[in-house]
């Protein structure tokens, strides 16, 4: 799967501001639901790429944790998302 570049940084921007209120540094994906306005159903929507919360922490490596802040566990996420051709 192929995003422009104008889609991936609206995904990053989601999930930037679905994470950002976790109380950071996080420790473990668990650290993140509380913060998710629809817990681990939270649905992160760009172009042809569509994946709940849940979905990425199942579909993905465990990460770097722990993180410092929203934009380094997106970061992460986002290249891993790329690796792995989900976006």
């Amino acid at each position: 799967m192929s995003l422009s570049d104008e889609e991936r940084s609206d995904l990053r921007d989601q999930m930037i501001d679905a994470f950002e209120d976790a109380d950071y540094p996080i420790n473990s994906p668990m650290d993140l639901v509380p913060a998710l306005p629809n817990g681990p159903s939270t649905k992160f929507e760009a172009g042809d790429f569509s994946m709940t919360a849940m979905e990425l922490n199942t579909k993905l490596g465990g990460g770097e944790f722990p993180y410092e802040s929203p934009e380094a566990f997106v970061d992460d996420v986002m290249d891993q998302l790329e690796e792995q051709d989900y976006v």
